[in-house]
């Protein structure tokens, strides 16, 4: 099974891309969705956690108490390290398992915010670049999760540069406000689908 992987720095519109390619009969896997899921189902990552950052790190109800993680990761990039380390393993696990229940797809998509620092784009045939402009980018980000300013720039400071995974990336599709994406998507999925059915 052909593996794309999808991503894009905070606000770029990659899940929007997404939803076109699932328009196209493309099952994407959305790894952030995942991460959240796995860290209130998967034991062994739970006590990965709690041995992490303590027993607080749950409610008594089991749901994830993420504003506490968050105070503790957000200026402390070791222990954000050691979050990525424990999640990360558990989100490639539930990739595979997903990948492995489908059968009848030209290819599968993974949309991930941390492709290139999880390495997890090592894992997929092909990567895709959603490149935004950064004030775009921003004001998306402000709009749709009411973040100040510095707030958002803190977040997007903890992942590669759009330059960096630009660098990294096989094929990009600009979300500029001067192209039309889903042209973009059109042309990658002929692409895709031409690779397996040239397999």
């Amino acid at each position: 099974m052909l593996k794309v992987g999808l991503t894009g720095n905070m606000g770029s519109g990659k899940t929007t891309v997404s939803k076109v390619f699932e328009i196209l009969g493309v099952p994407v896997f959305y790894a952030d969705d995942e991460a959240k899921k796995v860290m209130v189902t998967d034991p062994a990552l739970i006590a990965g956690l709690k041995s992490a950052f303590g027993n607080e790190a749950y409610f008594e109800d089991g749901a994830l108490n993420r504003r506490y993680i968050s105070g503790i990761v957000f200026n402390n990039e070791a222990k954000l390290k050691e979050l990525n380390a424990l999640v990360h393993p558990a989100v490639f696990g539930a990739f595979d398992a997903w990948a492995a229940n489908i059968k009848d797809a030209p290819y599968i998509v993974k949309e991930a915010a941390l492709l290139f620092e999880s390495d997890s784009y090592t894992l997929c045939d092909y990567t895709v670049m959603v490149q935004a402009p950064l004030e775009d980018r921003i004001k998306r980000v402000m709009q749709r999760d009411g973040l100040s300013r510095a707030e958002v720039e803190s977040r997007n400071a903890q992942q590669f540069s759009e330059e960096q995974k630009t660098a990294l990336a096989a094929h990009i599709i600009k979300n500029d406000n001067m192209q039309l994406v889903i042209p973009q998507v059109l042309e990658l999925h002929r692409v895709f689908s031409s690779v397996v059915i040239g397999h």
